[in-house]
């Protein structure tokens, strides 16, 4: 008799969980099909536990060390680091070494927002659907900040599916997108060949005919990009406009993170119903979704995880540095008790109104 698999099962490495330990890290996944945000971390050295929490259509994630932000289906939503609460967490005591605590909800409505990266104390938000990289704003949906120069105006259409930057010095340098239009939607006309990589300052296109860009990075001041319909990991070399390509991997690949000399690389299973991804190169081998660790001197594939159930589409991948991170999100009780201030933290109790 088969053993019915409990939600979000996986298979993995006999290795990923001593790895994860000797890193001292955990893994944060955004799975927008699912709508979870989900961590990932080692038990011990032989086992791995997760952590679901409930974000309705989770894409972009960002963490500077200290701050934790999720794009949603319409919202931005921020969490802060409570590490000195983390061990007095009542519904689980003496069990993570830090907690995400929910700090701010912005209403952004529909952008479709994708990358999101700290940039100082501003968050730095890629508008798909606007077609341009902008700010988190107080006072306004979003602050425009750059739009590639061929976009004329700033419409709510994704003309060129503007989707994923990388940071060099600080500042955002290069960006990835699945086609050059101008016109709604017109990336779907080419898009498993007209992808590009566009500089930031100076707005020209530095790569060009690719198989849907993503997850622009910089890593050791070399580009490196995910070519999501082809399954490929490229190095790209600036001046010349030319690539190579360091790693094929069976899926549909989209989000990664740098490590300690490793690098953490996400790959989706194809929407076989979808018209914009059931055509792909890529959709004969993309039959599942997992993260793939490669050694990143030697390129070489040291472990896997592997998800039987539940997670289809993964779309970003950061790396936290704590063995066993936990959060409390902004739908739960909790949140009223944690008190975080400098230096010191408190758990309140709720008391009875007289």
């Amino acid at each position: 008799m088969s053993q019915t698999l409990q939600p979000f099962s996986c298979i993995y490495s006999p290795n990923v969980p001593e790895l994860l330990t000797e890193l001292g890290c955990s893994l944060v996944i955004s799975t927008y099909q699912a709508g979870k945000l989900v961590f990932i971390s080692a038990k011990d050295k032989t086992k791995l536990v997760q952590l679901g929490k409930t974000i309705q259509k989770p894409m972009g994630v960002a963490f500077d060390g200290e701050r934790l932000a999720v794009a949603g289906k319409d919202n931005v939503f921020l969490f802060s680091s409570a590490p000195l609460l983390a061990k007095g967490y009542a519904r689980q005591p003496d069990t993570y070494d830090n907690i995400f605590l929910p700090r701010a909800q912005y209403y952004t409505s529909l952008l479709d927002i994708h990358d999101l990266v700290w940039i100082n104390d501003k968050l730095l938000m890629v508008n798909t659907r606007f077609s341009c990289l902008c700010w988190l704003d107080n006072a306004y949906n979003f602050l425009p900040f750059w739009k590639p120069e061929f976009i004329t105006a700033l419409m709510p259409e994704d003309r060129c599916h503007l989707n994923g930057v990388a940071i060099k010095n600080n500042k955002p340098a290069f960006v990835s997108m699945l086609g050059v239009s101008d016109e709604p939607a017109g990336w779907r006309n080419k898009k498993t060949n007209g992808g590009v990589i566009i500089d930031v300052d100076s707005g020209e296109i530095v790569l060009n005919n690719l198989a849907m860009p993503h997850t622009p990075r910089i890593i050791n001041d070399a580009l490196y990009v995910l070519l999501s319909a082809s399954g490929e990991l490229i190095r790209v070399d600036i001046n010349s406009g030319k690539f190579d390509i360091i790693k094929k991997f069976g899926g549909y690949v989209r989000g990664m993170a740098y490590y300690k000399g490793f690098l953490f690389v996400a790959y989706s299973k194809i929407r076989e119903k979808s018209s914009a991804f059931s055509d792909l190169p890529i959709a004969a081998t993309s039959k599942e979704a997992g993260i793939g660790i490669m050694h990143f001197e030697s390129g070489n594939i040291v472990g896997e995880i592997k998800y039987q159930n539940s997670v289809e589409e993964i779309y970003d991948l950061q790396l936290i540095a704590n063995t066993r991170p936990g959060m409390i999100n902004f739908d739960q009780q909790e949140k009223d008790l944690a008190i975080s201030l400098p230096g010191t933290a408190f758990w309140g109790v709720i008391t009875e109104e007289k």
